[in-house]
């Protein structure tokens, strides 16, 4: 199981790692920036301990002398944190005074200028600057070199980043606890939002407020309100159709029940058959009605799912033509296909759209006329489209928009239907986008049925 994100964690964790980055990158760069000026400063100082030292050696015509008296001595290897060691080496003779431990840096010298670099001597880490003698009256290479162990470095550099990291970390630790102080006070107004939805009834599709939400939650509550504003008219729609749906069963039901009733007052099996066809009739007309309505159940779920395939819709009408041509021919009319040798696919529903075709079909063999001609025509551009004519009656323009309503039928018309037909057809075209015109043909009366639809496979 998913555990789902906090809004609250992932804000303090996309406000706190980079304060903590920051912080981290600022300490790297102060250790290197405090241990160049610790080094540059203690560099000074070995390097005056080192001239000092040079100081002390005489050069005589008869040779190198070095005066180094213990006072001095003591006072250069003095300290009490590190350690000093020194180095007098001659080119030609060797060592003349000091530590044998200490580095040699003949090859580091070079144009005679001071050289600092760093070494070990007894497996500890020392700093060593080396000089060259430079003296007219001797041609020998004479080199001084003190080290020394690097413990107040160390201690001065530690010295100087706690300084600096401890108050950086106080901040953070106040930075961290005000964001999530401030995170608690911002995300209140969306906890009492939830508990004013969590509080509602069932029944309650009031918008709701929004005077103390943020404008950034807005669009939020405003997509809510929008879903309880088309929940609403979904119940309300919901509720008028259960109440027409029961209407109009209520009668083919009651005629059922009368015409029984009828039929078993009567012994005489020939008086029985008037009952007995009523009887079929209402029964047809009843399951009719209650296939019209499984499928605006089914468009309903299907609005819900939104799950399409590519439909051959060339194919498909021509099986549903096929299918009708039985029952047209019971009145004489002629149903003709028009399509081109092209298929046709579109994205929808194949069942969905077979009863689209079914019902506008019906139609036009229940309200066209007796050796009449039903057309129906594919064209595939601009974009794919359907086209069924009849040479009926056809419907008054002042009732064009009302006919794809629920129900709703033009007063005087044949035939026994409940008005779910046209009202089928329109929530299938809505469902695939489609667009559904109702005008007379051009050179004639009746009706004209062209279905347009968006999404070409």
């Amino acid at each position: 199981m998913v555990k789902n994100k906090s809004l609250k964690t992932e804000i303090l964790i996309r406000l706190i790692i980079p304060l903590i980055a920051f912080v981290t990158f600022e300490t790297v760069l102060s250790y290197f920036v405090t241990l160049h000026y610790v080094n540059a400063t203690y560099d000074r100082w070995l390097l005056d301990s080192a001239r000092s030292l040079m100081q002390e050696i005489k050069i005589k015509e008869t040779g190198t002398n070095i005066e180094l008296p213990p006072a001095a001595l003591e006072i250069l290897t003095w300290d009490d944190q590190d350690k000093t060691y020194f180095k007098i080496l001659s080119a030609t003779k060797g060592l003349l005074a000091g530590d044998p431990v200490v580095p040699d840096a003949i090859a580091l010298i070079a144009d005679n200028q001071p050289c600092f670099y760093e070494a070990e001597i007894n497996g500890k880490t020392v700093r060593v600057v080396a000089m060259v003698l430079n003296n007219p009256l001797t041609e020998d290479k004479i080199i001084i070199s003190v080290a020394e162990t690097v413990n107040k470095r160390q201690a001065m550099v530690a010295d100087v980043l706690l300084a600096d990291l401890g108050p950086q970390l106080v901040l953070v630790m106040i930075a961290g606890f005000y964001l999530l102080d401030a995170l608690k006070r911002g995300l209140k107004p969306l906890n009492s939002l939830a508990l004013q939805i969590a509080r509602r009834s069932p029944r309650d599709l009031s918008p709701i407020a929004e005077q103390e939400v943020f404008s950034e939650v807005k669009i939020l509550t405003h997509t809510i309100n929008d879903l309880l504003q088309r929940l609403a008219i979904a119940i309300d729609s919901q509720q008028r159709f259960v109440a027409n749906a029961a209407h109009q069963l209520r009668t083919p039901l009651a005629g059922l029940k009368l015409q029984s009733e009828r039929a078993l007052r009567e012994s005489d099996i020939g008086k029985m058959k008037p009952a007995l066809e009523q009887i079929q009739s209402s029964a047809d007309r009843a399951s009719h009605t209650i296939n019209q309505l499984l499928v605006l159940a089914k468009s309903a779920v299907a609005d819900s799912m939104n799950e399409f395939k590519n439909v051959n819709l060339s194919e498909l009408v021509e099986q549903v033509c096929i299918e009708w041509v039985p029952k047209a021919l019971q009145k004489s009319i002629e149903i003709s296909f028009e399509n081109s040798s092209k298929p046709l696919y579109i994205l929808g529903d194949a069942v969905l759209i077979r009863e689209l075709l079914s019902n506008l079909l019906d139609n036009a063999v229940l309200y066209g006329h007796h050796n009449g001609h039903i057309f129906v025509r594919l064209y595939h551009n601009p974009n794919p489209g359907l086209i069924i004519e009849d040479d009926g009656k056809g419907i008054p323009e002042a009732e064009i928009t009302k006919v794809t309503e629920r129900f709703y039928r033009i007063a005087g018309s044949a035939g026994d239907g409940c008005g779910l037909g046209l009202a089928i057809v329109k929530e299938i075209a809505d469902l695939h986008q489609a667009q559904l015109i109702l005008s007379s043909p051009e050179k004639s009366t009746g009706t004209r049925i062209e279905v347009v639809f968006h999404k070409k496979y």
